[in-house]
Protein backbone atom coordinates (compact mmCIF):
# COMPACT_ATOMS: atom_id res chain seq x y z
CA UNK A 1 0.00 0.00 0.00
CA UNK A 2 1.47 3.41 -0.71
CA UNK A 3 1.07 6.03 1.87
CA UNK A 4 -0.54 8.50 0.58
CA UNK A 5 0.51 12.50 2.07
CA UNK A 6 -1.96 13.98 0.00
CA UNK A 7 -5.16 13.50 -1.65
CA UNK A 8 -7.33 15.26 -4.24
CA UNK A 9 -11.08 14.46 -4.89
CA UNK A 10 -12.99 16.26 -7.14
CA UNK A 11 -16.72 15.72 -7.85
CA UNK A 12 -17.30 14.93 -4.37
CA UNK A 13 -20.70 15.38 -4.37
CA UNK A 14 -20.77 16.41 -0.83
CA UNK A 15 -23.19 18.75 0.77
CA UNK A 16 -23.64 21.05 3.99
CA UNK A 17 -26.02 18.50 5.44
CA UNK A 18 -23.30 15.99 5.14
CA UNK A 19 -20.49 16.79 8.40
CA UNK A 20 -17.24 16.29 8.05
CA UNK A 21 -17.37 13.85 10.63
CA UNK A 22 -18.51 11.30 7.88
CA UNK A 23 -15.74 12.63 5.24
CA UNK A 24 -12.91 12.43 7.54
CA UNK A 25 -10.23 10.01 7.35
CA UNK A 26 -8.19 9.45 10.09
CA UNK A 27 -4.62 10.68 9.86
CA UNK A 28 -5.80 13.05 7.42
CA UNK A 29 -6.67 16.91 7.79
CA UNK A 30 -9.44 17.69 6.03
CA UNK A 31 -10.55 20.79 3.27
CA UNK A 32 -13.99 20.85 1.49
CA UNK A 33 -15.64 23.11 -0.61
CA UNK A 34 -19.02 21.94 -1.81
CA UNK A 35 -21.09 22.92 -4.72
CA UNK A 36 -24.34 25.10 -3.40
CA UNK A 37 -27.85 25.16 -4.74
CA UNK A 38 -27.41 22.29 -7.16
CA UNK A 39 -26.48 18.65 -7.37
CA UNK A 40 -22.99 17.15 -7.87
CA UNK A 41 -19.33 18.83 -8.14
CA UNK A 42 -17.80 19.87 -5.04
CA UNK A 43 -13.51 19.44 -4.13
CA UNK A 44 -12.24 17.73 -0.98
CA UNK A 45 -8.20 17.51 -0.35
CA UNK A 46 -6.89 15.40 2.43
CA UNK A 47 -3.01 16.47 3.65
CA UNK A 48 -1.33 14.15 6.59
CA UNK A 49 -1.64 15.42 10.35
CA UNK A 50 2.19 15.33 9.97
CA UNK A 51 2.35 18.12 7.47
CA UNK A 52 1.94 21.79 8.54
CA UNK A 53 -0.86 22.75 6.58
CA UNK A 54 -3.55 25.87 6.97
CA UNK A 55 -6.67 27.13 4.54
CA UNK A 56 -5.95 29.99 2.52
CA UNK A 57 -8.32 32.47 1.38
CA UNK A 58 -7.27 34.59 -2.13
CA UNK A 59 -8.82 37.64 -3.27
CA UNK A 60 -12.77 37.82 -4.01
CA UNK A 61 -12.63 38.55 -7.60
CA UNK A 62 -10.50 34.95 -7.48
CA UNK A 63 -12.54 32.93 -4.91
CA UNK A 64 -13.48 30.16 -7.26
CA UNK A 65 -17.17 28.04 -6.55
CA UNK A 66 -15.31 25.04 -6.30
CA UNK A 67 -11.76 24.97 -5.90
CA UNK A 68 -9.90 24.96 -2.06
CA UNK A 69 -6.07 26.60 -1.28
CA UNK A 70 -3.79 25.35 1.20
CA UNK A 71 -0.41 26.34 1.97
CA UNK A 72 2.03 23.56 2.82
CA UNK A 73 5.34 24.76 5.75
CA UNK A 74 8.04 23.63 3.83
CA UNK A 75 11.52 24.34 5.58
CA UNK A 76 11.64 28.70 5.46
CA UNK A 77 9.26 28.60 2.61
CA UNK A 78 5.63 27.79 1.66
CA UNK A 79 4.21 25.47 -1.38
CA UNK A 80 0.66 26.57 -1.93
CA UNK A 81 -1.62 23.27 -3.42
CA UNK A 82 -4.73 24.23 -5.07
CA UNK A 83 -7.65 21.43 -5.67
CA UNK A 84 -10.09 22.32 -8.54
CA UNK A 85 -13.01 21.27 -10.15
CA UNK A 86 -13.96 23.33 -13.43
CA UNK A 87 -18.46 21.86 -14.96
CA UNK A 88 -17.84 21.38 -18.10
CA UNK A 89 -21.18 23.29 -18.31
CA UNK A 90 -18.74 26.37 -16.07
CA UNK A 91 -20.68 29.84 -16.33
CA UNK A 92 -18.45 32.70 -18.03
CA UNK A 93 -18.34 34.63 -14.53
CA UNK A 94 -17.17 31.49 -12.87
CA UNK A 95 -14.39 30.22 -15.69
CA UNK A 96 -12.93 33.80 -15.16
CA UNK A 97 -12.95 33.58 -11.44
CA UNK A 98 -10.66 30.01 -12.36
CA UNK A 99 -8.64 32.26 -14.45
CA UNK A 100 -7.91 35.16 -12.06
CA UNK A 101 -6.91 32.41 -9.49
CA UNK A 102 -4.44 30.30 -11.39
CA UNK A 103 -3.22 34.29 -12.27
CA UNK A 104 -2.62 34.87 -8.52
CA UNK A 105 -1.61 31.38 -7.15
CA UNK A 106 1.37 31.30 -9.61
CA UNK A 107 2.88 34.51 -8.76
CA UNK A 108 4.53 31.68 -5.79
CA UNK A 109 5.56 28.65 -5.50
CA UNK A 110 2.36 26.70 -6.11
CA UNK A 111 0.78 23.06 -7.43
CA UNK A 112 -2.69 23.13 -9.17
CA UNK A 113 -4.64 19.80 -9.63
CA UNK A 114 -7.99 18.83 -10.82
CA UNK A 115 -10.66 18.72 -13.57
CA UNK A 116 -10.54 21.18 -15.48
CA UNK A 117 -12.51 19.39 -18.40
CA UNK A 118 -10.20 20.58 -21.04
CA UNK A 119 -10.10 17.99 -23.35
CA UNK A 120 -9.44 19.38 -26.70
CA UNK A 121 -5.84 20.34 -25.28
CA UNK A 122 -3.18 18.31 -26.73
CA UNK A 123 -0.53 18.72 -24.00
CA UNK A 124 2.40 17.23 -25.42
CA UNK A 125 2.25 19.54 -28.76
CA UNK A 126 0.83 22.46 -26.99
CA UNK A 127 -1.86 22.90 -29.26
CA UNK A 128 -6.12 23.07 -29.11
CA UNK A 129 -9.22 23.29 -30.75
CA UNK A 130 -12.20 25.49 -29.43
CA UNK A 131 -11.80 28.81 -28.31
CA UNK A 132 -12.01 28.08 -24.10
CA UNK A 133 -9.24 25.02 -24.38
CA UNK A 134 -7.06 28.14 -26.29
CA UNK A 135 -7.72 30.81 -23.61
CA UNK A 136 -6.81 27.81 -21.15
CA UNK A 137 -3.65 26.65 -22.59
CA UNK A 138 -2.58 30.38 -23.25
CA UNK A 139 -2.99 30.94 -19.51
CA UNK A 140 -1.28 27.97 -18.36
CA UNK A 141 1.83 29.25 -20.87
CA UNK A 142 1.81 33.37 -19.74
CA UNK A 143 1.69 31.81 -15.78
CA UNK A 144 5.02 30.22 -16.60
CA UNK A 145 3.32 26.80 -15.11
CA UNK A 146 4.36 22.94 -16.82
CA UNK A 147 1.68 20.19 -17.05
CA UNK A 148 2.58 17.05 -16.25
CA UNK A 149 -0.43 15.01 -16.93
CA UNK A 150 0.65 13.38 -20.53
CA UNK A 151 -2.18 10.29 -20.65
CA UNK A 152 -5.40 10.43 -20.83
CA UNK A 153 -7.51 9.85 -17.56
CA UNK A 154 -10.94 9.75 -18.99
CA UNK A 155 -11.60 7.89 -22.41
CA UNK A 156 -9.21 9.44 -24.58
CA UNK A 157 -9.24 13.12 -23.26
CA UNK A 158 -6.86 14.51 -20.68
CA UNK A 159 -9.35 16.36 -18.40
CA UNK A 160 -7.69 15.70 -14.73
CA UNK A 161 -4.14 17.59 -14.65
CA UNK A 162 -1.25 18.68 -12.44
CA UNK A 163 0.20 22.15 -12.71
CA UNK A 164 3.39 23.58 -11.23
CA UNK A 165 5.17 26.79 -11.07
CA UNK A 166 8.38 25.00 -11.09
CA UNK A 167 8.75 21.68 -13.23
CA UNK A 168 11.08 19.90 -10.92
CA UNK A 169 8.36 19.89 -8.20
CA UNK A 170 6.78 16.91 -9.72
CA UNK A 171 7.92 13.51 -10.64
CA UNK A 172 6.72 9.94 -11.46
CA UNK A 173 3.71 10.61 -12.75
CA UNK A 174 1.34 7.90 -13.13
CA UNK A 175 -2.21 7.33 -14.73
CA UNK A 176 -3.39 4.54 -12.39
CA UNK A 177 -6.95 2.56 -12.56
CA UNK A 178 -10.38 4.63 -11.50
CA UNK A 179 -10.99 4.58 -7.97
CA UNK A 180 -14.77 2.64 -7.12
CA UNK A 181 -17.33 3.71 -9.39
CA UNK A 182 -15.57 7.05 -10.66
CA UNK A 183 -15.15 7.04 -14.80
CA UNK A 184 -12.02 8.75 -14.45
CA UNK A 185 -8.21 7.48 -13.83
CA UNK A 186 -6.14 8.12 -10.86
CA UNK A 187 -3.27 10.54 -11.08
CA UNK A 188 0.07 9.29 -8.80
CA UNK A 189 2.27 11.92 -8.37
CA UNK A 190 5.48 12.87 -6.68
CA UNK A 191 5.73 16.14 -4.59
CA UNK A 192 9.74 17.19 -4.42
CA UNK A 193 10.17 20.35 -2.30
CA UNK A 194 13.44 20.92 -0.02
CA UNK A 195 12.44 21.03 3.53
CA UNK A 196 15.50 21.85 6.50
CA UNK A 197 16.97 18.91 7.67
CA UNK A 198 18.04 18.28 11.46
CA UNK A 199 16.12 21.07 12.60
CA UNK A 200 12.41 20.64 14.20
CA UNK A 201 10.24 23.36 13.82
CA UNK A 202 6.99 23.11 15.38
CA UNK A 203 4.01 25.26 14.87
CA UNK A 204 0.62 26.40 16.89
CA UNK A 205 -2.21 27.95 15.75
CA UNK A 206 -2.35 32.01 15.82
CA UNK A 207 -5.49 32.29 17.40
CA UNK A 208 -5.22 36.08 17.25
CA UNK A 209 -5.36 36.19 13.98
CA UNK A 210 -8.22 33.32 13.21
CA UNK A 211 -11.30 34.21 10.89
CA UNK A 212 -13.69 33.66 13.27
CA UNK A 213 -16.79 34.82 11.08
CA UNK A 214 -15.84 32.31 8.35
CA UNK A 215 -16.11 29.52 11.82
CA UNK A 216 -19.08 30.89 12.97
CA UNK A 217 -20.93 30.80 9.54
CA UNK A 218 -19.52 27.34 8.56
CA UNK A 219 -20.53 26.08 12.26
CA UNK A 220 -24.05 27.31 11.44
CA UNK A 221 -24.94 25.33 8.49
CA UNK A 222 -24.59 21.90 10.23
CA UNK A 223 -27.75 20.78 11.20
CA UNK A 224 -27.06 19.72 14.54
CA UNK A 225 -30.31 18.57 15.22
CA UNK A 226 -29.87 15.74 12.56
CA UNK A 227 -26.11 15.29 13.20
CA UNK A 228 -26.21 14.64 17.48
CA UNK A 229 -30.56 12.86 16.85
CA UNK A 230 -30.27 9.47 18.30
CA UNK A 231 -26.58 9.38 19.26
CA UNK A 232 -25.31 8.69 22.55
CA UNK A 233 -23.38 11.66 24.89
CA UNK A 234 -20.07 9.98 24.12
CA UNK A 235 -21.12 10.18 20.37
CA UNK A 236 -22.30 13.47 20.70
CA UNK A 237 -19.23 14.61 22.54
CA UNK A 238 -17.18 13.21 19.49
CA UNK A 239 -18.82 14.25 16.58
CA UNK A 240 -18.78 18.32 18.18
CA UNK A 241 -14.89 17.80 18.97
CA UNK A 242 -14.31 16.96 15.38
CA UNK A 243 -16.34 19.59 14.11
CA UNK A 244 -14.14 21.93 15.98
CA UNK A 245 -10.90 20.59 15.69
CA UNK A 246 -11.88 21.15 12.03
CA UNK A 247 -12.98 24.54 12.30
CA UNK A 248 -9.59 25.73 13.80
CA UNK A 249 -7.38 23.34 11.71
CA UNK A 250 -9.73 25.38 8.47
CA UNK A 251 -9.71 28.92 9.44
CA UNK A 252 -6.79 29.17 12.36
CA UNK A 253 -3.50 29.87 10.72
CA UNK A 254 -0.31 28.61 11.71
CA UNK A 255 3.39 30.28 13.47
CA UNK A 256 6.18 28.81 14.48
CA UNK A 257 6.62 28.30 18.12
CA UNK A 258 9.87 28.04 19.67
CA UNK A 259 11.56 29.02 22.56
CA UNK A 260 12.37 33.07 22.19
CA UNK A 261 16.03 34.13 22.36
CA UNK A 262 17.17 36.60 24.41
CA UNK A 263 19.38 39.75 24.33
CA UNK A 264 22.79 39.53 24.27
CA UNK A 265 24.65 41.76 26.63
CA UNK A 266 27.92 42.87 26.19
CA UNK A 267 29.90 41.09 29.05
CA UNK A 268 31.85 43.93 31.95
CA UNK A 269 35.37 42.82 30.59
CA UNK A 270 33.76 43.78 27.03
CA UNK A 271 32.51 46.86 28.24
CA UNK A 272 35.88 47.67 29.69
CA UNK A 273 37.56 47.63 26.99
CA UNK A 274 35.05 50.07 25.35
CA UNK A 275 35.90 52.30 27.67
Amino acid sequence: DIDHHIIGITESWATPDISDAELGMTGYVMFRKDRLGRRGGGVILYIKESIQAYEIKLEKEAECEEAVWCNIVTGNSTLTVGLVYRSPNISMEENEKIHNTIKEVSKQDCIIMGDFNHGHIVWTSLQSTGREDQEFLNLVQDSFLSQHVLEATRGENVLDIVLSSQKEFVDNVKICEPLGCSDHNQIHFIIKVKGERNRKIRYRNNFHKGRYKDMREYLAKIDWNNTLKNKTATECWNILKSEIDCVVDKFVPLKKHGKRSKKKHLSKEAIRKIK
